[in-house]
């Protein structure tokens, strides 16, 4: 039944919400999966080591506005389709994997070029929201996410299917920016230990840039795998 309802006379309203039973369940596996590092986490803490605490947190904001525009098509249904089209996802990991091998590429020129008269590279925080922003539209693992593991916590009998959609894919965001923050953090408190040392600084260049080429080869590889009932 609906966990919370109201009425009025001449007009009656409710509240769908999921499950407090589940809720739980859903927070925990959450985390689990967002403290496991992937291409957000991995591309937040390259920002944060290279340029500090703000850009990791300004990258976090792009990561998760993201995330909005994913939890958006779930509540649309568009996620459903994407997964469900060979030719959509195809699409979508392809560009998304050729950003990230984009991004890595530039960090190793950049590691190449560096010297100890090289001044530091501080990119706008513009760009790195975009950059982040694009890294996490671009993740089809986000939709197979909202297509295969949300919807288990989606019951009929609490209501309509979008606004349990929607709950749950805020709830989500939120327990991401609590994490990737942490992460941010720690990039920053990571980079701090390499800064005023050109071969580190050039080392963690070269580790970020390895990342993000890694990443954006694993994206390629990620198999299609069309919905099942």
């Amino acid at each position: 039944m609906p966990i919370a309802s109201k009425s009025r006379v001449g007009c009656q309203y409710r509240w769908y919400v999921p499950s407090l039973s589940t809720l739980p369940i859903f927070i925990a596996s959450s985390l689990a999966l967002l403290v496991v590092p992937g291409p957000a986490v991995l591309f937040i803490v390259a920002r944060s080591s290279s340029q500090g605490t703000r850009a990791g947190l300004v990258s976090v904001l792009g990561v998760h506005s993201a995330s909005v525009v994913h939890v958006m098509a779930a509540v649309a249904g568009l996620s459903a389709i994407v997964v469900a089209s060979a030719v959509a996802f195809t699409a979508l990991k392809v560009v998304g994997g050729l950003y990230l091998i984009y991004l890595g590429i530039k960090s190793i020129r950049s590691a190449r070029k560096l010297t100890a008269i090289t001044p530091p590279v501080v990119k706008p925080e513009r760009r790195l929201f975009a950059e982040a922003f694009t890294v996490n539209l671009l993740n089809p693992k986000v939709a197979i996410f909202f297509l295969a593991f949300l919807p288990q916590f989606v019951t009929s009998a609490q209501g309509p299917v979008w606004s349990q959609t929607l709950v749950l894919g805020l709830i989500y965001i939120a327990l991401g920016l609590c994490s990737d923050g942490m992460y941010a953090l720690l990039g920053s408190r990571i980079g701090s230990w390499f800064r005023g040392h050109v071969a580190k600084v050039r080392a963690l260049r070269y580790a970020e840039g390895g990342i993000l080429l890694g990443l954006g080869l694993l994206t390629l590889a990620v198999p299609h795998r069309r919905a099942t009932k």
